[in-house]
């Protein structure tokens, strides 16, 4: 293992976006259209996607007679609105965070189950505050076959930057995710939002806040996390 990351690998809502206010939003939303209700137990159950698992719960959850493509896509749409006319809000410390990977030249990866049209909905305002290009690839959940926990995600990202994943720095939120990125074998950072991490999923650093973080401090505590 490397002293230092090779890349960092970056999940999106909930980690680096506080962006789990707008999904409550949209599935209630979605849910009232299909006749049903959406409690902050069905969002938890959820957390952490992929899209095809969410609508597939709704259908289940509704007993609507819509496919789960078709509740997908509606609830794209609603989603992607929600992103577009609301104020970016990022989670505490994630921007200062990401901005001193920049700093070190670190390559950096966007890894996430949302799909790509609601990554760009984000990343143009994204740029905009950070002033520079802040993902080196992006690996959005509708460019991969298995989505998260899958390792596949971070796999890819890895592969895509030209390093192995077991180099790589992954900063999550959702037990669905911290089990993709380990099951990659990433070095992996848990930053609990909504979903605690589960006892069972072990060798993860668990946080309470980017904030007031180091990243090389981060790494060296990561890295040994399932060491006695």
């Amino acid at each position: 293992m490397t002293d230092s990351p090779s890349a960092v690998l970056f999940d999106m809502d909930g980690t680096l976006i506080d962006s789990e206010h707008l999904w409550l939003a949209a599935e209630i939303e979605v849910m009232a259209h299909l006749g049903s209700d959406w409690k902050t137990a069905d969002q938890q159950h959820c957390l952490g996607g992929p899209l095809e698992r969410v609508a597939a719960y709704m259908v289940q959850r509704s007993g609507t007679d819509q496919t789960p493509a078709d509740v997908s896509r509606l609830l794209l749409n609603t989603i992607e609105g929600h992103m577009r006319r609301e104020p970016l809000q990022w989670r505490p410390g994630a921007i200062h965070f990401l901005t001193a990977a920049i700093d070190r030249d670190i390559p950096r990866a966007l890894v996430t189950a949302s799909w790509a049209v609601l990554v760009d909905a984000l990343a143009e305002r994204m740029y905009d505050e950070i002033g520079t290009e802040p993902f080196t690839v992006v690996v959005a959940g509708d460019h991969v076959t298995n989505s998260k926990p899958h390792p596949e995600p971070y796999l890819r990202a890895a592969g895509l930057i030209g390093v192995q994943a077991t180099e790589c720095l992954a900063i999550e939120d959702s037990p669905t995710g911290v089990r993709s990125a380990a099951a990659a074998g990433c070095v992996v950072v848990a930053v609990p939002h909504i979903a605690q991490i589960p006892p069972d999923i072990t060798g993860v650093h668990v946080i309470e806040s980017l904030e007031h973080t180091d990243l090389q401090a981060l790494w060296d505590a990561a890295r040994t996390a399932d060491l006695p």
